[in-house]
């Protein structure tokens, strides 16, 4: 997993002269069984990436929905609520110092644990340290000082976010990446279920800042993974860079530049750029669709509590066994197939709003919507975070998956932010299928980059890039 043969440079994506070639030896002989492609589930480097995926997700409710009801019950208001919302802008800008995680040693934890078990460490401490002094806090009396704490758990909780999307890139095999997305976003779900409904069931016994207490408790599920687990070789491997004092400017260098200039000049400028805009787009109806998903569920009559038992946690049994079968489905057709699947099954997925638009106010049949719709976005998103993955320098892991994720992140926030005003203007029905036609892009996107046999290069070897 850590060659790249076109025009000498390394990476994991490699330009075949022609699709069609390689698709030739696409044959049943090249491809495990479901049953071996099972197996991968089993690997104790794709176990420990469950646990790691909780700890990333632990963090994020804290800063958002259960601290919006905590200040609500405090009587803040609904601006001031609103505003504790820009305390989450690190997990949009963590590309800006992913650099320096990347490359930067720390004393003695670097030399102990090595660099990435090393900031894992330092990142999940600080976390702790984060969440109890984000609970310490009197919202009625010190907003500031709590927006100030707040502000420090999603700068650490997104740092961990880069280390440990670095540590998952390069302890597994690409052969595992399908699997280890599947685990991250398994273990990410649980994760914001503890910081979430945990914390807000914890609450109805405990004073506020117990609950935090108790949730930074749970951080210690990451930290003991960390340590049980060994420090990627290719993080290893690449320890080789000057060091800041000694030639800071070289450092800087290949530190922050070289990461984006490396991904440019790999392919060339126009590969890079439709596979930039292909990260951009794929997840973009999917997104879109997700973004008015609450309004519309109010708007057809959905109480609270169906919105939660059959949204919230039947939805979450839905997304994990999608991302269960996405990453079975990329162990076993490769990452390419796999996403072409998937992007299909997501939009064609989005009809399903408009069906229960039609038929309006019946629990069942949003229990069928929620069930179709998450599996094929857990399907999709296990096949895209393997895809990701799969597109990262070893030498470079931190800072090209964080530009890489910080990509990704607009289809959800800049891009879909029009979603309401369409809703708006035009019916639940027309709204949904103007959703199915936004996937479209990132699909004709992934026909272009096929065509072209700019595939991971275990694909292209195998002929399964297609």
């Amino acid at each position: 997993m850590d060659g790249f043969t076109n025009r000498g440079n390394q990476g994991l994506l490699t330009e075949t002269p022609n699709a069609d070639e390689g698709a030739a030896a696409d044959t049943g002989a090249n491809r495990p069984g479901w049953l071996a492609a099972a197996r991968v589930y089993t690997d104790r480097r794709v176990i420990a990436i469950l646990f790691l995926g909780f700890s990333s997700g632990m963090p994020l409710l804290l800063t958002f929905s259960t601290l919006s009801i905590w200040l609500a019950e405090e009587g803040i208001s609904k601006t001031a609520i609103g505003l504790f919302a820009m305390v989450g802008m690190p997990y949009s800008l963590k590309f800006v110092w992913a650099p320096f995680i990347d490359r930067l040693h720390l004393p003695l934890l670097t030399r102990r644990l090595g660099r990435r078990r090393g900031w894992a460490i330092l990142t999940q401490l600080a976390l702790m340290v984060g969440i109890v002094g984000l609970g310490s806090n009197d919202p009625a009396n010190g907003a500031w000082a709590m927006a100030a704490w707040a502000l420090c758990v999603t700068f650490a909780s997104a740092s961990q976010d880069v280390v440990i999307d670095a540590y998952r890139v390069e302890i597994l095999e690409e052969r595992q990446y399908g699997a280890g997305a599947a685990m991250i976003v398994a273990g990410y779900r649980v994760g914001m279920l503890a910081s979430g409904a945990g914390a807000l069931f914890l609450a109805e016994s405990f004073s506020w800042f117990w609950v935090y207490a108790a949730m930074a408790a749970l951080m210690g599920v990451g930290i003991l993974t960390i340590l049980l687990n060994p420090e990627p070789e290719q993080s290893r491997d690449a320890d080789t860079a000057p060091g800041i004092r000694t030639a800071p400017i070289r450092w800087l260098r290949e530190a922050v530049f070289e990461p984006f200039a490396e991904f440019l000049r790999r392919d060339g400028w126009q590969p890079a750029l439709m596979i930039l805009l292909f990260v951009v787009f794929y997840k973009f109806g999917d997104s879109l669709a997700g973004l008015m998903a609450g309004p519309f569920y109010v708007e057809l009559g959905f109480s609270k509590s169906e919105i939660a038992s059959v949204s919230k946690i039947f939805g979450l049994g839905a997304t994990l066994v999608g991302g269960f079968l996405g990453g079975l489905l990329v162990a076993r057709r490769g990452i390419m197939s796999s996403l072409l699947w998937c992007g299909l099954l997501q939009m064609f997925s989005n009809l399903m709003f408009a069906i229960q638009a039609m038929v309006g106010h019946d629990v069942t049949m949003l229990a069928v919507t929620i069930a179709v719709e998450n599996v094929a976005g857990g399907m999709g998103t296990a096949a895209f975070v393997a895809y990701l993955a799969s597109l990262c320098n070893v030498a470079y892991t931190a800072t090209q998956y964080a530009l890489l994720s910080s990509l990704m992140a607009l289809a959800r926030t800049a891009l879909s932010a029009p979603g309401g005003m369409l809703a708006e203007s035009t019916s639940w029905v027309t709204f949904f299928l103007t959703t199915t036609i936004a996937a479209l892009p990132g699909l004709m996107l992934l026909w272009w980059l096929v065509k072209r046999g700019i595939v991971p290069r275990s694909e292209a070897e195998e002929g399964r890039g297609r």
